[in-house]
Formats: C-alpha cells, structure tokens, sequence
C-alpha cells in the first residue's frame, strides 16, 4: 500500500483552460504527482500535454468552448473514453471583461457569467455524477477544484461581471460540499492571489497598478503558476479527504494585508 497521500498515481484528472498560464501550472503539478491528465479548452494544449507526457503520464487534448455548456457531458465522456475514468476536475478556465460598472454592457455581463460560473456549475453536476457513482460503486473518493479569486472575497473595481462569478464560485464551491460531501466528493477552490498570466497582462504593464499590486504583496512579488501546484496537489489527494467547501487563497499574503 502507498504510504504517500499526495501520490495522484493511477489519477485522472479533467484540467480546463489547460493549455497556459494556471491551468498549465496545475495541470503539470498533479502529472508530476502521478496523474493522466485530460486539458480542456478552446485552444489546443498542446505544450501542456507535451510537457506531461514528458513525465511519463497520459495526457489527452480535448477541444471544448465553455462559453456555453454544449461541450459539457462530451468532456466527460471524451475523457473516460481516452483515459478510463474521472477522479479530479478542476475548473480553472474563466475569462475577464473590464469596464467601469457604469458603461458595463450586458453582453459582457453575459459572457463571464457563462464561462465563469454556468459552464463551471454544469461541469461540476456532470463529474460530480460520475463521482458518486464511482464511490458507491467501490468506494472511490472524487475531488472537485475550482478557481476562485482574490475577488471571490474582494470587490474589485472595473470587473463587475468577473467579481459575481468568482463570488458564485465560492458560494457554490460551499453549497456542492454540503451535498456531496457524504456521497464521496470533495469540493473546494482555490483563489489565485495575482499570478503573472495572460489575464494579469494589462496590470503588469500598467507601471501604476503594478507599483500598487507590488506594495501590498506581503511576498513582494507577483505569483508564477507553479505556486498553485501544492495547493492542487494537496486538494486533489487523499491528505484533503476531510477538506470540505474550503477556500484556500495562494496570494503571497495578499488577504492577509
């Protein structure tokens, strides 16, 4: 029997917006942890599967738009199909529009909340059924991750639409552990202080956003993706078994300001 309870050996794990920035730092965390991973998203993740296969794990592209939960059961399925089963789902694509509150239009108010927290919530449902079957079936505990945000406890100014998503994000993390926490599914999030992707471009070159974002960094530095993947891994393994609807913030000390 493996002594290690971080060992995701024998895993598969459905990571989304798999091919840059978090998802990709995730998503190469839990392959060097053990598992198979399947990278979902609208741009293939190519680099990523490359990079865990290079560990020695599976890895399967699947090509999914979650703008809209059209993809939602083939993802499941998809992932079975190439790789076996669905232990781990993390949901981590999510998108940003930036405006202030005032002009904000409702077509970008629309596209976040889709991507952001309806895509997610289905995505969850569908794994979250496959899991507790798996555990009355034969006892297999399944692990759900979503991303939170800094704004997940914070309000923000000019994202209106990412705010109320990520907010919902930590409400249903807490509501989908309270149902399914008997039936074998651990559900908790983890909320990315400010990590240096794509998403964070606009703010790291903006000199005066970026001088403030930097004073307030107990750390002193923006985060890389590759500090999210202790907290996956651990999220993802059995030493979190009796981790339910918690959020667990990676932000260099940012909340703690």
């Amino acid at each position: 029997m493996n002594s290690n309870p971080f060992d995701l050996a024998g895993k598969v794990a459905i990571v989304t917006g798999a091919n840059t920035g978090i998802g990709q730092g995730i998503a190469l965390a839990l392959a060097e942890a053990g598992a198979d991973i399947a990278a979902v998203g609208r741009s293939a993740a190519a680099e990523t599967v490359e990079k865990v296969r290079a560990q020695g794990r599976k890895a399967e592209i699947i090509s999914a738009d979650l703008s809209s939960i059209e993809p939602v059961e083939r993802i499941i399925d998809e992932t079975r199909e190439k790789l076996g089963s669905v232990e781990i789902l993390v949901n981590n694509a999510g998108i940003i529009r930036r405006n202030d509150a005032v002009d904000f239009s409702e077509d970008d108010w629309d596209a976040v909340m889709d991507t952001n927290l309806k895509s997610l919530f289905f995505l969850c449902q569908a794994a979250g059924r496959e899991m507790i079957a798996a555990y009355e079936a034969d006892g297999r505990i399944g692990k759900i991750i979503n991303i939170a945000s800094m704004l997940t406890f914070q309000g923000g100014i000019r994202v209106p639409s990412y705010t109320a998503s990520k907010s919902g994000v930590g409400g249903l993390t807490k509501l989908l552990a309270n149902e399914w926490a008997a039936k074998g599914v651990c559900v908790n999030a983890i909320a990315p202080g400010y990590i240096a992707t794509n998403n964070t471009a606009a703010l790291q070159a903006d000199e005066s956003r970026n001088r403030q974002i930097m004073d307030r960094i107990p750390a002193g530095r923006w985060g890389d993706p590759s500090d999210l993947g202790g907290a996956a891994v651990f999220l993802a393994s059995t030493a979190s078994d009796y981790v339910q609807g918690h959020i667990l913030a990676v932000d260099g000390g940012w909340l703690a300001r």
